[in-house]
């Protein structure tokens, strides 16, 4: 009788997490389409996500996303992740998170990964696929972008990698500072005019294609008036559109039962409506071919963020990593004894 032993446990650090993603961008993209087709097949398992949120900080939250993803990938895990936006005045990154993978043929873990990486890369690649599928090309002819922190970087860096026909960007970020450095970044890769805006409201005027990457948590934006050109919007923080904005557009997720909760803007349109009618499908269902683009009102993309794109973008930078030998890999992790 044969018998399994417990699987190496491999540390993936961020340095060679960024060297695969910086590298691959429009691979990873169809890595992050075929997760959304398996997990819209039904070869997934993708609980709600818990917060662990904190009395005495109200702004700070610590997210656990357990999940499976079948199909080409098989494999299951759990991504912690934490927010904690007053790192930023201290000179750290907001957000910090490890994604844990396990074997699903013996439950045992074998891959502990920085995972803020992999984190804002399938946050960006959900983002752009987004945008193209509703937009039905890689072109936007000025792209507005509110919040330009590192969500937006990563947003862009798809958009870049993918070669995005872009004439002008319009930048608005509470910071002006902040705007200013990622136009300066911009500038650096791009002849598109780039404007740092004054208002949030300079964002949306003119352009065709809106990102949302701001740490919002509650509804700022009100006047429908906004989405009047019917631009493709890219609600990327969840929080940023009252319910009169979402109720005058197309509107598409990644997940309904998902994105419906937890105050995003879409569950405070529930809440106010008392139904769900006003979200016409997922992502999945626009990939098919089950749901179309309505050229006749603006469209919003909420994705919420799903567990199983965190598996699939882990997985793929695993097997590279280990493929080229690289991250530390203990054999003794579960067994306190070498082999």
């Amino acid at each position: 009788m044969s018998t399994l032993a417990p699987p190496p446990m491999t540390v993936i650090g961020a340095g060679d997490i960024a060297a695969e993603t910086d590298a691959h961008r429009p691979e990873l993209l169809e890595v992050v389409r075929a997760a959304y087709l398996a997990h819209d097949a039904g070869q997934s398992s993708n609980p709600h996500s818990s917060f662990l949120r904190f009395p005495h900080q109200s702004r700070s939250r610590i997210i656990s996303l357990p999940a499976y993803l079948g199909g080409e990938f098989e494999v299951a895990g759990n991504k912690w992740i934490a927010s904690f936006p007053d790192n930023t005045k201290q000179g750290i990154p907001r957000a910090s998170a490890t994604l844990i993978l396990n074997d699903c043929v013996t439950g045992y873990p074998f891959a502990c990964m920085e995972s803020s990486i992999v984190s804002a890369t399938r946050t960006a690649a959900s983002a752009v696929l987004g945008a193209q599928t509703l937009l039905g090309a890689r072109r936007a002819r000025r792209v507005g972008i509110v919040g330009t922190g590192l969500i937006a970087q990563h947003v862009w860096r798809f958009l870049r990698d993918l070669d995005w026909e872009i004439d002008a960007f319009r930048l608005f970020d509470l910071d002006p500072a902040a705007a200013s450095r990622f136009g300066t970044v911009l500038a650096e890769h791009t002849k598109a005019e780039i404007v740092v805006a004054d208002t949030v409201e300079a964002a949306f005027t003119d352009c065709d294609l809106v990102l949302l990457a701001t740490v919002a948590g509650e509804p700022h934006l009100h006047d429908p008036g906004l989405l009047a050109h019917k631009p493709v919007v890219l609600h990327l923080s969840l929080r940023d559109l009252a319910p009169e904005m979402i109720l005058a557009a197309q509107n598409v997720t990644d997940d309904v039962d998902h994105a419906v909760r937890e105050r995003t803007s879409l569950h405070l349109t529930e809440q106010r409506t008392g139904k769900r009618d006003f979200v016409d499908g997922t992502l999945g269902d626009l990939l098919r071919g089950r749901l179309r683009r309505d050229q006749g009102r603006p469209a919003i993309f909420s994705p919420f963020g799903l567990g199983v794109l965190d598996l699939a973008v882990g997985k793929w930078v695993h097997d590279r990593v280990v493929a080229a030998g690289r991250g530390h890999r203990e054999s003794d992790f579960f067994t306190g004894v070498g082999v």
